[in-house]
C-alpha cells in the first residue's frame, strides 16, 4: 500500500439482506482511525429500485472521490447504483451479489445448489422474507461468536421477495475498477457462483476463507480491501480498468 492521503476520499457502504447500516459497525471506526469518510445507508429492501434511490440520495450529498461497498445483496445495490455517477470512483464488493444486465439476484442465487446449512426461506403474508435465529447461526455468520448472531436475528429487518426477481439495469462494474472479496466458507452465496461473477467483472478477486458475513468475523480483511481500493482510486492513473484487471 502507498502513501496516499485517504481523507480524500469517501466511502459509502450498503448492507446485505436482513440486516441495517448498524452491520458495518465493526468497519466504520476502522476506516474513520484512517481518516476516510465514512457513510452507511439505510436501504428499505422493498425493491432494488427503492434500494438504489437511497443510496443515490447518500452519493449525492458526498464531494469527494467515493468508493462503494456492498454485502450479499447490497452488492447488486451498488451495482446500479453506481453506474453512471462520475463522482463513484471504484466498487467493493464483500461476499456479494454482482449482476449482469438482465440479471436478477434470484437467478444468481439459484446458479448453484445450495449449501446443507442454508435455511430455507417462505415469504410472509406480506411478500417479505425474514431469517431465522437458526439460520443466522449456522448460514449467515456461522463464524461470529453466538452471541453476536443472535442479535443479528433479533434486529433483522426483512427483504421483500420483489428484491430478488427485480433485472438489473446497466452494471457499474462494467465502467469502474472493482475489488471483490470472495468468501471461500459462504454458506448463503455459493463461493463458486461468487468466483463466476467477481471474474466477469474484470477487477481484482481476493480469495479469502471466511463466512457469509466477514464485516463480524474477519472486519481487519474487510478494512483491508476497501482500504486498497481507496488507495487504488486516489492513484494519478486508474489502478485497475475494467476487463484488464490483476487477479489477487
Amino acid at each position: 500500500m502507498t502513501t496516499t492521503n485517504l481523507t480524500r476520499a469517501a466511502v459509502v457502504l450498503v448492507h446485505a439482506a436482513w440486516a441495517d447500516a448498524s452491520s458495518w459497525n465493526k468497519i466504520i471506526p476502522l476506516l474513520q482511525m484512517k481518516g476516510i469518510q465514512v457513510a452507511a445507508v439505510q436501504i428499505p429492501l422493498t425493491s432494488l429500485s427503492d434500494d438504489v434511490a437511497v443510496v443515490r440520495r447518500v452519493l449525492k450529498r458526498m464531494s469527494e472521490p467515493v468508493v462503494l461497498v456492498g454485502h450479499s445483496y447490497g452488492g447488486a445495490v451498488i451495482t446500479a447504483a453506481g453506474s453512471e455517477d462520475a463522482n463513484v470512483k471504484a466498487l467493493v464488493y464483500i461476499a456479494a451479489m454482482a449482476p449482469d444486465e438482465g440479471e436478477t439476484v434470484g437467478q444468481l442465487l439459484h446458479r448453484a445448489a445450495p449449501h446443507a446449512s442454508a435455511p430455507a426461506l417462505v415469504p410472509d403474508e406480506d411478500g417479505f422474507l425474514w431469517m431465522s435465529a437458526d439460520g443466522f447461526a449456522k448460514a449467515v455468520a456461522p463464524e461470529s461468536p453466538a452471541g453476536d448472531a443472535a442479535v443479528m436475528a433479533a434486529t433483522q429487518k426483512p427483504i421483500a421477495v420483489s428484491c430478488l426477481g427485480e433485472k438489473m439495469t446497466k452494471p457499474a462494474w462494467r465502467e469502474k475498477p472493482s475489488w471483490f472479496l470472495v468468501a471461500e466458507r459462504d454458506r448463503m452465496i455459493a463461493p463458486d457462483t461468487q468466483r463466476y461473477m467477481a471474474h466477469r467483472t474484470g477487477g481484482h478477486v481476493i480469495p479469502i476463507e471466511v463466512d457469509h458475513t466477514p464485516l463480524a468475523s474477519a472486519p481487519e480483511r474487510v478494512v483491508h480491501i476497501i482500504t486498497d481500493a481507496v488507495d487504488g482510486v486516489l492513484h494519478s492513473g486508474p489502478p485497475n480498468p475494467p476487463g484488464t484487471g490483476e487477479h489477487s
